[in-house]
This record gives C-alpha cells, structure tokens and sequence, in this order.
C-alpha cells in the first residue's frame, strides 16, 4: 500500500492488547457493557475464532457463529447450558461466507428462531460454497491448479483434504436479511455503520460503533497474524490482493486511532493504523520476494510458494492457502505492471519487469 499515513505521536497508535488471555472454553468474557466475548475451538492451525454478542434489547445479537462440526455445537451447548443460560439470540450477523464464521449458522437460526444477516454476495458465496462439489467444478479447479505448474500428485491433494474444510457448513437457512456497505444497523443502544471490504472475503461485513469507538474488524484486521488473500479458479484473475489493500487505505483514511479493534482471530487490541501498515507493509515484503525471484528467470507459481511460505512445512490445507495467496500476489503484481505472465506447455510462468 502505497496512501500516505496520517503523522501522529509514536505512542498514539502503539499496539496495546487489553486482554492477553482469551475466554477459556465455557467461558465469556465481557469487553464493554453489553459487549461479550467467546472463542471456538477449529480443527486446524488457525485454532480458534472469535464470537461477539451486542446487546439486544432483551437478548443479544451474535456476530458470527463458527465452524460447522460437532465439536462446535457441544461447544455451544455448553455455553448455553452456563454462563449464557437462558439467554435469547436476536439476530446473528455473519461476516462472511468462510465456514469458521457461517458454518453453523443453520443451527443457530433454527435454535433461536432468528434472522440471518449477511451481505448479499457473502450469503450467495455461502451457498456457492455449500454447492461447489460437483465434477465441473473440481475439473475446474484441477484446471486452475495445473495452469499454475502444480504437478498431478498434488493438484489431487489439494482437491481433497485441501478444500474439503469449505463444506464444513450445516444447512443454510433459505432466506436471509442483507446488510449494505454504508448502512446504519442499530443494536440495542448502539448503533454501528455497515463498513464492508474486499480480499479475504468478497464482502466482509465490519461493524463501527463511533459512540463507542468500538470496531468489529471481522478478518480483515487481525490482531497478531495476516488474514489469508487469495485468488481460486472461480475467478482466476482476481485483484483480490489490490481489494484487500484498497480496504486498508480506506480503513486508514476513514476510522479514528483511538478504536478497540474487535478481530475475528486473535485478541483485541488498540492501535489499528498501525496494525493496517504492517498488514500492508508484510504484503509490500511478499512482492518484493517474488519480484527478486523472477528477475533472472520466469517462475511458476508452483516454484514461488517456497519462495514466500519458506518457514514451515505445509500440509494439503495449509499448501491450498499457500497456492491461493500466491497467486493473488502474482495477479496484484501483472496489474501494477511490476510482473509479466507468459504460457509455456499450457503453464503460467511470470517475469520482473
């Protein structure tokens, strides 16, 4: 991201991290007045998300509802048999169509008998991603991943336990109520501005209550690790990188320093400009390898993931996120003229200007 920052006092927008220590399993921790925290356990490195629940008038609206598997829903079931006995669930508001955010929607509707809200394109992605099992697909995705110089063996991979995580959603309800970027949604005594964002997710949905300064930053700001940006074969040439740094410029220039940051991931945390230019900053870094990379000699995106994703050995879920991202970089960088891309043997390969 190249905007210019605003110049403040070095300590103005220092990190600070109120709460170093997450809610346990069964418990909630309460952030604000009317402002809970929960956390759930997911089935992968990415080993939590978080959960916000806004007051209500006489119950409470929840902010996203986790991972759709068993192990969640006894998660829930506990806190609903402890420290959120008796409580009623409002609404709940889904950020976004991962299924670590929707995935057990379907459940908490049909428990609470309450609304969905949801952004139009995340809800349909949402069922895209409910549905995109079919042969045309996967061919489509195989497709994708081979264009990209991954070999047979792996391409197979990544088809499989790679993507098999997108399924992990209950039933979506059949209807839903949208939520717009700009729109004003009050909840309880505040009221929150509609700020949504491209990158990560399509149309992430953000909640910014001025009264309150509080900022529901989804995964678009994340505390202490970078939200995944990737490209996939439904739209192979996405800018999803150029999205995603064009809502940090925005976010800079249109939300106040002295917000608590209330992430998807992570703890929250003060310091939110600052926390935007290392996001950028760490993507600027990234570029910068692939550039270096590809001066001598063009390189597949197959060849440039070690050359980004070099401090762990990747699994198949893990090796997924590190093609989708890769690409993102490669694409974001055609756009901004810094690569080249050229076809050799039906690959890809890209070259430093």
């Amino acid at each position: 991201m190249h905007s210019k920052t605003d110049t403040v006092q070095p300590s103005a927008e220092a990190l600070r991290y109120p709460w170093e220590q997450h809610p346990g399993p069964e418990e909630v921790v309460e952030i604000r007045p009317g402002v809970l925290w929960a956390r759930l356990k997911l089935p992968f490195r990415l080993n939590h998300v978080n959960i916000y629940l806004l007051a209500d008038g006489d119950g409470y609206a929840m902010v996203d509802a986790g991972f759709g598997n068993e192990e969640t829903i006894e998660a829930w079931t506990k806190l609903f048999d402890g420290p959120l006995k008796g409580i009623d669930i409002t609404r709940l508001i889904v950020t976004h169509s991962h299924p670590d955010h929707v995935g057990l929607a379907g459940w908490i509707v049909e428990r609470f008998n309450c609304p969905l809200v949801m952004s139009q394109v995340e809800y349909l992605q949402s069922v895209y991603h409910q549905n995109r099992g079919t042969e045309e697909r996967k061919e489509a995705q195989r497709l994708f991943f081979r264009r990209h110089g991954m070999d047979e063996s792996l391409t197979e991979k990544l088809l499989g336990r790679g993507q098999d995580y997108l399924k992990r959603v209950s039933v979506l309800p059949p209807s839903y109520r949208r939520i717009s970027h700009g729109d004003e949604v009050v909840i309880g005594a505040r009221r929150f501005k509609v700020i949504t964002g491209g990158g990560h997710a399509l149309d992430q949905v953000m909640l910014y209550c001025a009264d309150d300064k509080l900022f529901l930053s989804a995964d678009q700001v994340l505390s202490k690790i970078s939200p995944n940006v990737s490209v996939w074969a439904v739209e192979p040439d996405q800018n999803s990188l150029g999205e995603y740094l064009a809502s940090l410029a925005s976010l800079t220039t249109t939300l106040p320093y002295d917000l608590l940051v209330l992430p998807g991931h992570g703890v929250p945390f003060y310091g939110l400009k600052t926390r935007i230019k290392q996001l950028a900053d760490h993507h600027e870094e990234r570029c910068r390898l692939i550039a270096d990379a590809c001066r001598e000699q063009p390189k597949t995106s197959r060849e440039l993931v070690p050359v980004v994703f070099n401090k762990h050995v990747l699994d198949e879920h893990q090796m997924g996120f590190a093609a989708g991202e890769l690409v993102a970089h490669v694409n974001y960088m055609i756009v901004e003229g810094r690569l080249t891309a050229e076809t050799k043997d039906g690959v890809l390969q890209f070259r430093t200007t």
